[in-house]
């Protein structure tokens, strides 16, 4: 694998650091399979509406949708659920999905593990959230195969079963679940170290990368930009990836795209733009960006000169632990006012 833009690092490392996020992004799929789900108020514990209201407005909308067409029973039971869930009117939700799924339902055996994951209109209970994404999974549910899948790995609240873990996780990402081409992609590198694993990953990191998943962008970049035998029209999307991973709010994209416009990794220089990057990292408390910010001040680069400003970063990142001693003997060679000023500026920062 050639160098990344990071010196002292390799793609592949940067690839296989990100299986803990394996687990991590259990919570970050919740109600995946649901078509927007409930609003942020209705989660933070609003008071619920009656049901007599539930079932109102449930009925109205499958009026509505149904444009006075007869629908299939189960398919309209299954509909009014999760549009009751949509709606927060999780306790009718609950009611109208228990029956579909005890018949066999993988949708709605879906949503009741939902409301057991989440707590909503039900007491929290991982077990029964479990057993529902289980019975979900074997039905063929994408969503509960990878969240069921993830349990399986992380081996809480079932027992663990990695082989079993990663089938569920193969199928869900052939399926076309997001989340799941992203860690069976991961399976597959940290499973066959160097280039061949990455390759043999790569067709399932493009996938969550086109569906917007930023680990898999950012990672898609760093494959586009490093690994041997990626075709040339490839290699010329990895900036574009970085970019898509950036905007997203990946904060390690960030940095590595504020890098790549520096160097010109990937296409042509952009100091400015650059600039703005790493400074978008810096301020979300990325060290290694805060160091860099240091450096941009203190060489002009994509900015007007600024010693202060520069001692500012210095001083913040040296306080998260970064040690560098070529601005150590920046910061000393400053006067006893310029270094108050920057101290002063970057107290301020740290209250913010």
């Amino acid at each position: 694998m050639a160098r990344m833009s990071d010196p002292g690092n390799s793609a592949l490392r940067k690839l296989n650091a990100m299986i803990p996020q394996l687990f991590r992004l259990l919570s970050l799929v919740l109600m995946l399979a649901l078509a927007g789900g409930p609003s942020a108020a209705q989660t933070a514990g609003n008071e619920a509406p009656s049901e007599t209201e539930a079932e109102a407005a449930v009925e109205a909308e499958t009026a509505e949708e149904g444009n006075g067409q007869e629908t299939k029973p189960a398919t309209d039971a299954t509909s009014r659920a999760f549009g009751a869930f949509q709606r927060g009117y999780y306790l009718t939700a609950m009611e109208l999905a228990l029956p579909r799924a005890q018949l066999g339902d993988p949708a709605a055996q879906t949503l009741l593990a939902e409301l057991f994951a989440a707590g909503l209109g039900v007491a929290r209970s991982m077990d029964d959230a479990a057993f529902w994404y289980k019975q979900a999974a074997e039905a063929g549910d994408a969503s509960a195969q990878f969240k069921y899948g993830v349990m399986l790995l992380e081996g809480k609240y079932v027992e663990a079963d990695r082989a079993k873990a990663e089938e569920l996780m193969k199928k869900a990402a052939d399926a076309g679940n997001a989340f799941a081409q992203f860690n069976h992609a991961q399976i597959l590198v940290s499973e066959k170290p160097g280039d061949a694993g990455v390759l043999e990953a790569l067709p399932y990191f493009e996938q969550a990368a086109e569906q917007g998943i930023a680990d898999a962008q950012y990672a898609l970049a760093q494959i586009y930009s490093n690994t041997e035998g990626v075709p040339d029209e490839k290699r010329a999307r990895a900036r574009a990836f970085m970019e898509k991973a950036a905007r997203a709010g990946y904060e390690t994209a960030q940095l590595d795209y504020a890098i790549w416009l520096i160097d010109g990794v990937g296409g042509p220089k952009d100091y400015e733009a650059g600039f703005r990057w790493m400074q978008v990292a810096a301020m979300r408390g990325n060290v290694v960006a805060q160091n860099r910010m240091a450096v941009l001040h203190i060489n002009a680069i994509g900015t007007r000169g600024d010693p202060i400003e520069a001692a500012k970063w210095y001083i913040i990142s040296r306080r998260a632990g970064f040690n560098d001693r070529g601005l150590d003997d920046f910061y000393q060679g400053l006067t006893e006012e310029e270094q108050k000023q920057a101290i002063e500026a970057a107290n301020k920062f740290s209250k913010r």
